[in-house]
């Protein structure tokens, strides 16, 4: 078992920055391989943000490249996500996920609780 918990949202204005983190812990941490963080506005679906794998490799959504930035500490277990230039179309709430080794051909994923972020004009 992954237990995610997501740290670091807030209200902030337009043109602002936050740094969200998500520290994971629990039996299988070792096996955590890709970490991300998604978004979610009521009435939308869960969007993906940014990813990054164990290894280093980062994508993001292009509404956030430029503007956000992804990393991950593996020694604490804690991924981060930075957030500069907020625009209000940022305003959501934010997940963070953790794509779990359990076995050849398996893979769970887990979920934070979310953190809301609010991007005021």
């Amino acid at each position: 078992q992954v237990q995610l918990v997501e740290s670091g949202g807030g209200l902030v204005q337009a043109g602002g920055s936050l740094r969200l983190s998500c520290a994971a812990s629990g039996t299988m941490v070792s096996s955590i391989n890709t970490m991300g963080w998604y978004r979610q506005v009521p009435g939308k679906a869960r969007e993906l943000v940014a990813v990054i794998i164990s290894g280093g490799s980062t994508n993001y959504a292009d509404s956030v490249k430029g503007r956000f930035t992804i990393s991950r500490d593996n020694a604490k277990n804690t991924v981060y996500l930075q957030m500069n230039s907020l625009k209000p179309e940022d305003t959501a709430v934010y997940y963070c996920k953790a794509n779990v080794f359990v076995r050849l051909g398996t893979w769970n994923d887990y979920w934070g609780q979310g953190t809301q972020v609010t991007v005021a004009s």
